[in-house]
């Protein structure tokens, strides 16, 4: 994937980005906002236009001297064909109050600003199977670096080859795309999850 190109989504536009969810399925109903929601909130009671609209807050599309955002875009030939959800782990309140994947067995401070995280991965239809995530998580970790992290962390699901997964499962991204980006396993709280991290 050497002709891939990834940029922060703040300098992709918002079109490209909606390019990669689709026009239907989990990535267009979710708009990466799992993990942001409040609580008592769902996909439905807030419905994909209003988290649409946090989603194009939170990237700040099209502004490319933003000092913030919360993700990656790939291109492949021009062609917007990947997204990563990369930033400090303490902008996921979610991930905090819903999930025990990130913090059993572990006493990490929720609120620590350092440490960011990657909770999604989409590749868009007719581009899956290319190392489009792969090369995500590796840029991933290079963003994090720059932008003042001092770990990232990611929690992605055990696959194995031939294995059927969907996407609500695997957009967490799989251990071996984490793997080959340089993180090393933390801890392994359930039989098919995983806590994978890079310190800097």
């Amino acid at each position: 994937m050497d002709a891939l190109r990834i940029v922060p989504a703040n300098e992709a536009s918002w079109e490209d980005v909606q390019a990669v969810f689709g026009d239907r399925g989990d990535p267009r109903r979710c708009q990466c906002q799992r993990f942001k929601m409040a609580p008592g909130e769902s996909w439905a009671s807030v419905g994909a236009v209003e988290l649409g609209h946090r989603l194009r807050t939170q990237t700040e599309c099209g502004h490319p001297r933003s000092k913030t955002t919360c993700g990656l875009v790939a291109y492949l030939d021009g062609e917007p064909v990947g997204w990563c959800a990369v930033e400090p782990r303490s902008n996921y309140p979610r991930l905090h109050l819903k999930m025990r994947v990130p913090w059993e067995g572990r006493t990490e401070d929720k609120s620590d600003d350092s440490v960011w995280a990657v909770t999604c991965f989409v590749t868009r239809t007719g581009y899956r199977r290319r190392g489009v995530s792969r090369a995500l998580a590796r840029a991933a970790v290079d963003f994090a670096r720059e932008r003042g992290a001092r770990a990232l962390e990611g929690y992605p699901i055990l696959t194995h080859p031939g294995q059927e997964i969907t996407w609500g499962e695997v957009h967490v991204g799989s251990r071996s795309i984490f793997a080959d980006a340089g993180f090393a396993e933390v801890t392994h709280p359930t039989p098919r999850r995983f806590v994978m991290r890079v310190d800097f």
